[in-house]
C-alpha cells in the first residue's frame, strides 16, 4: 500500500508507472490483488553467449585493469505520449553480459562482473499489477534475478542496489561508463570487429532469413504493384518478426526515383511499371546479429536494355570489390575496386569531365557525384558496426579473418541532374553482400539471394505469383 494514501482511500494509488486516466485502485482491492498467487519459472537454459561473455568481459577488463567499467543497456524511449518504442538493448551491454532486459547495467571492477538488473516484480507491491511498463500483468513476466544469473553465468543484483559511484572516487579508482568515456566505447568496439564462429553462425542465419523475406515480397508482387513500397516493407518486417527479433534497421523499399535517396525509409511511393525497386533490408536475429543486403528488381521482372546496362556495370563493380576481400588487405581496398569499376563505366558513358583516372584521384572524385557512399562497412549487432573503433584500425586498417563487412556500390542518377542524359535520371542501383573475411579469402554470407541480371529476371520469374 502506498505511504500516501490510507486504506479507506477510493483514489488512484500513487504509483509512477501508472497514468492518471487508469481507473481508480481502492485499498482493498490493492490488497486483494496481492494475495493467491502461484509461482512458475521461466524457461532460460543456459545462454550459449554465457561462456564467450565471460571471455569478453576479462579482455575488456584486461584492457582497463584499474578501473570500473560501467555499461548500462538502456532503457524505454518515448513514441507517443505513454506508449514506447519496442526495447533493443546498447549492444556493447548485451555483446559483454548476453542480456537482453531493459533497466539493466554491467559493473566490471577488479576481475569480478556483476549484473544489475530489474527483475520480475514482486507480488506484494503495486508495480505486478499496476505499472504498464514493468509490471507482470501489463508487460508480461520478467525473468528473476536467479533465472537472468543461472541463464548468462553471472552475479545477478536488483539494479536499485546499483551504487552511485560517485562517493568512492575519493579511492582512486576511475569509473569508466561507456555511454560516456570515448576509451572504452573504442576499444569494446574493436574487441568486436573480428567474429568468432558462434556469432558468423546468428550472422549467417539472419542472411538466410533475409533471403525468405525477399523471397515473400516477391511472391505477392501482386499487391506490391497495388499497394507500393509499403506492402514490401510489411510483407519484409512479417518475416523479420517471424523468424528473427526485428528488423535490423528501417527497410529501404524505393521504387523508381526513390531509389536515388540514400536512406529512403518513408515507402510511401507506388511501384510502377517499367521502373526499377531497390530493396535495402535485414533481419535482425533473436541474439541481436543482423544482416544487410541490398537488391534492384525490375518491376516487371525483365530488365530493359538500358537498366540492364547499369545494372550489369554495378555487379561488375560489386564483384571486383568482393573479390579484393581476403585477410591483410586494407579494409578500403573493396571500396578502391569497385570503385574503379565505376568510373571507367562513367568514362564510358561520357559522363565524366576528365578521365577516370583523373577522376579517380583522391583530389579529385568526381565520379562520386553518381556514387555519392563508400562501398563498405563492418557488420555485426549492429547493421554499421563497430563505429567507435580506432580510425587507425577501422577504415584505415587491414582487414583479418573473422571480419564481416557489406560490400554495396551503387549508382545514383538524380531526377534533376542535368549532367546526364534524360533516360539516365531518376535511376538508382545498389546491390549489397555481406561478407565474410576467410583465411583463404572470403564468403559470401548472403549468396542465396540472386545477383546477376540473369539470375534476377529467372528468379523474379519462378516466384512472383507463387
Amino acid at each position: 500500500m502506498s505511504e500516501q494514501t490510507t486504506p479507506e482511500s477510493t483514489e488512484p494509488l500513487h504509483h509512477p508507472g501508472a497514468e492518471s486516466h487508469d481507473p481508480a485502485v481502492p485499498a482493498a482491492y490493492a490488497a486483494f490483488m496481492r494475495e493467491g498467487w502461484g509461482d512458475r519459472a521461466l524457461d532460460m537454459p543456459r545462454h550459449p553467449v554465457a561462456d564467450r561473455a565471460a571471455e569478453r568481459r576479462a579482455k575488456l577488463a584486461a584492457a582497463f585493469p584499474d578501473d570500473r567499467l560501467v555499461l548500462p543497456a538502456g532503457t524505454y524511449k518515448v513514441r507517443a505520449n505513454d506508449t514506447d518504442y519496442r526495447f533493443r538493448p546498447d549492444t556493447a551491454h548485451t555483446y559483454f553480459s548476453g542480456n537482453q532486459t531493459s533497466d539493466a547495467v554491467l559493473v566490471v571492477e577488479d576481475g569480478e562482473s556483476v549484473l544489475y538488473a530489474r527483475p520480475r516484480s514482486e507480488r506484494d507491491t503495486d508495480e505486478f499489477f499496476r505499472d504498464r511498463q514493468y509490471g507482470e500483468l501489463w508487460a508480461g513476466r520478467r525473468p528473476s534475478a536467479q533465472e537472468i544469473s543461472d541463464s548468462l553465468g553471472i552475479e545477478v543484483r536488483h539494479v536499485k542496489d546499483l551504487p552511485s559511484f560517485d562517493s568512492e572516487s575519493s579511492m582512486g579508482r576511475k569509473t569508466r561508463d561507456i555511454t560516456t568515456d570515448e576509451d572504452l566505447a573504442r576499444v569494446a568496439d574493436e574487441l568486436r570487429l573480428v567474429k568468432d564462429e558462434w556469432e558468423i553462425g546468428e550472422l549467417q542465419e539472419a542472411c538466410d532469413i533475409t533471403t525468405l523475406g525477399f523471397e515473400d515480397s516477391v511472391r505477392e508482387w501482386d499487391r506490391v504493384r497495388e499497394f507500393g513500397e509499403r506492402w514490401i516493407e510489411g510483407t519484409f518486417f512479417r518475416r523479420a518478426r517471424a523468424m528473427g527479433n526485428d528488423i535490423g534497421y528501417d527497410s529501404i523499399c524505393a521504387g523508381g526515383s526513390h531509389a536515388t535517396t540514400l536512406h529512403w525509409i518513408d515507402n510511401t511511393g507506388a511501384i510502377e511499371p517499367g521502373k526499377l525497386v531497390l530493396l535495402d533490408m535485414g533481419v535482425e536475429g533473436h541474439n541481436l546479429y543482423t544482416a544487410d543486403v541490398t537488391r534492384t528488381l525490375p518491376v516487371d521482372g525483365r530488365f530493359t536494355p538500358l537498366q540492364r546496362e547499369l545494372y550489369d556495370l554495378v555487379q561488375q563493380a560489386q564483384q571486383a570489390g568482393i573479390d579484393a576481400v581476403r585477410p591483410g588487405v586494407p579494409f578500403l581496398a573493396a571500396h578502391n575496386a569497385a570503385m574503379k569499376v565505376l568510373a571507367h563505366g562513367l568514362e564510358d558513358m561520357q559522363l565524366l569531365p576528365v578521365s577516370a583516372e583523373e577522376a579517380l584521384d583522391p583530389e579529385s572524385k568526381v565520379y562520386a557525384r553518381w556514387t555519392l557512399h563508400g562501398t563498405s562497412h563492418m557488420l555485426g549487432m549492429d547493421v554499421h558496426d563497430c563505429g567507435r573503433s580506432s580510425v587507425d584500425i577501422y577504415p584505415k586498417g587491414d582487414l583479418a579473418e573473422g571480419m564481416v563487412l557489406t560490400v554495396e556500390p551503387g549508382l545514383y542518377f538524380q531526377e534533376d541532374d542535368l549532367l546526364v542524359p534524360e533516360e539516365l535520371r531518376g535511376i538508382g542501383i545498389r546491390i549489397e553482400d555481406d561478407i565474410l573475411v576467410t583465411a583463404d579469402g572470403n564468403r559470401n554470407l548472403s549468396a542465396s539471394l540472386p545477383r546477376t541480371s540473369a539470375d534476377v529476371e529467372e528468379w523474379m520469374g519462378s516466384r512472383i505469383g507463387g
